[in-house]
């Protein structure tokens, strides 16, 4: 039997609205090691209990990959937020390049998979997957091909571009073909190792688009149809991968933009895959519409609170931790709450969330049943706006598994708010049933998110997505950007010619 290949891993993974006064640090992370990081790959372990049945069904199954000695390095993970703090991002580098030099120096590897979101922004360092990535190159050399697996919401600077050997992306927003994205690039890596000597092409197409994920969603036209033909591109060697990314529109870089990437073994192949694909994106642009009714913050509750349908959920986008908003504004929730007491209304309502661990601190010293009268939200103050006051009661008390920490319940009346310890999102029906707000015991459901994740959308008989400020605004042109690429739509109005042109490099 042949000599295993040597594949290290590990990561980086973070998108970071740079219109929020929230700075990720240390205790925003999760960070796997060794066998911990080896487990979290299905593809690594053969392991896929943990993915639902109808995933399976509509990706194909994920098999172990044989053949590969995996070598974990360290991956750091965390919510969407504010812009990485230098101290984390410095020592998680040092320690990722220190593993990796001792990796390679025990015995030299034969490649390096990334994973990694791309649109990681670092105080007073904008890119920091490019930083990552031209590190790796230097400490394996030219002739160790590195693969990064990314975000399509991730941007692709030149640094990254030429760093990296191969690079792919999620196909679908939401995101729900995760680890065959990451099973995608292992494989590709393979397939190079398994052919030397031969030249590899890699071409990048940037696409002066910018557009929220709420106008990009693939389960809807024209997203759909676009990443359904990425297929179409690839033809066995000649192109085994092409990629779009959208883009991350809550940074302000030159590298925030719009982007196709496609590799191969055949030059003009690879370059028309890219070309093709990059303008159909162009073609497109202006096509993007929100994938679901919008409204005014008013016009929402006011939709909200005369619904005949039920649960009926309102979505407080400008607020969307899921894209780096600060999870503690109170915009909505003023508007919201000042017209349901106006109205007298007994609906059911939820709010989900804020982030608030004074207030957690305050419900648990109270109790479950006890008064409580606090002022909630708007830690960060600015686009957070004024705490609100609730004069309620504590309703319950609950550890949010996945990221919320210690958190409560308030209810004023059947107006209940969920307050968290740490910044998270209501994404799933565990986290609901868990604060005692089942979907189907609630008339209206406020979440701080864009478009609806799968569970909500399944369970939702009525939705609107408010349109509210705040440090991941809809409206991208009214948030003020500096440093981004121009002409870019829809900063600026269509028509305007693209100049789409193809950067290629090779690797012998």
């Amino acid at each position: 039997m042949s000599k295993p290949y040597r594949i290290a891993v590990g990561g980086f993974h973070i998108e970071c609205s740079e219109f929020t006064p929230y700075r990720s640090g240390e205790a925003a992370f999760r960070v796997r090691r060794g066998q911990e990081l080896l487990d979290s790959h299905p593809w690594i372990t053969g392991d896929t209990s943990a993915i639902d049945a109808a995933r399976l069904e509509r990706f194909g199954a994920i098999e172990r990959i044989e053949g590969v000695e995996w070598v974990p390095l360290t991956y750091a993970g965390a919510l969407p937020g504010g812009p990485v703090t230098n101290e984390f991002f410095n020592a998680w580098l040092d320690e990722f390049c220190t593993l990796l030099e001792q990796a390679h120096n025990e015995e030299p590897l034969d490649a390096v998979l990334l994973t990694i979101h791309g649109a990681a922004s670092v105080v007073d360092l904008e890119d920091g997957e490019g930083v990552i990535a031209s590190r790796v190159r230097q400490i394996v050399g030219k002739d160790v091909p590195i693969a990064a697996s990314m975000d399509l919401h991730g941007c692709i600077s030149d640094l990254l571009f030429e760093s990296c050997d191969l690079l792919t992306c999620y196909r679908t927003a939401p995101h729900i073909d995760v680890p065959w994205t990451h099973e995608r690039a292992a494989r590709a890596l393979i397939k190079v190792l398994d052919n030397p000597g031969r030249t590899l092409y890699r071409a990048r197409v940037n696409v002066p688009v910018l557009l929220p994920g709420e106008k990009t969603s693939t389960e809807v036209e024209p997203g759909a149809s676009m990443y359904a033909k990425l297929g179409v591109y690839q033809l066995q060697d000649d192109v085994f991968d092409t990629s779009i990314w959208m883009g991350f529109p809550w940074a302000d870089m030159e590298r925030c933009h719009g982007a196709v990437v496609s590799y191969g073994y055949d030059e003009q192949a690879v370059r028309d895959a890219a070309m093709a694909a990059a303008q159909d994106f162009w073609d497109n642009a202006g096509v993007f519409e929100f994938v679901g009714p919008t409204d005014t913050a008013e016009g929402s509750v006011a939709q909200a609170l005369s619904a005949k349908v039920s649960p009926f959920f309102v979505s407080d986008t400008g607020d969307n931790p899921g894209a780096g908003g600060t999870d503690d504004s109170t915009v909505f929730l003023r508007e919201i709450l000042d017209a349901y007491r106006a109205q007298g209304s007994t609906k059911r309502v939820v709010f989900a969330s804020l982030n608030d661990p004074a207030a957690v601190e305050a419900c648990e010293q109270a109790g479950v049943g006890a008064p409580v009268r606090l002022a909630v939200g708007a830690m960060n103050g600015g686009v957070s706006g004024e705490p609100v006051m609730m004069d309620g009661v504590v309703d319950r008390l609950f550890d949010e598994y996945r990221s919320g920490g210690k958190s409560a319940v308030i209810a004023e009346g059947n107006f209940k708010v969920i307050v968290t310890t740490a910044r998270t999102q209501f994404g799933c029906s565990e986290q609901y049933e868990a604060a005692g707000t089942p979907f189907d015991a609630e008339d209206i459901v406020v979440v701080k998110m864009g478009y609806l994740e799968p569970d909500l959308s399944a369970a939702a008989k009525g939705w609107v997505m408010a349109l509210t400020p705040g440090a991941v605004d809809q409206d991208l042109p009214r948030l003020g950007h500096h440093k981004i690429m121009r002409p870019l739509y829809p900063f600026d109005e269509l028509p305007f010619d693209p100049h789409l042109t193809v950067d290629l490099l090779e690797r012998a």
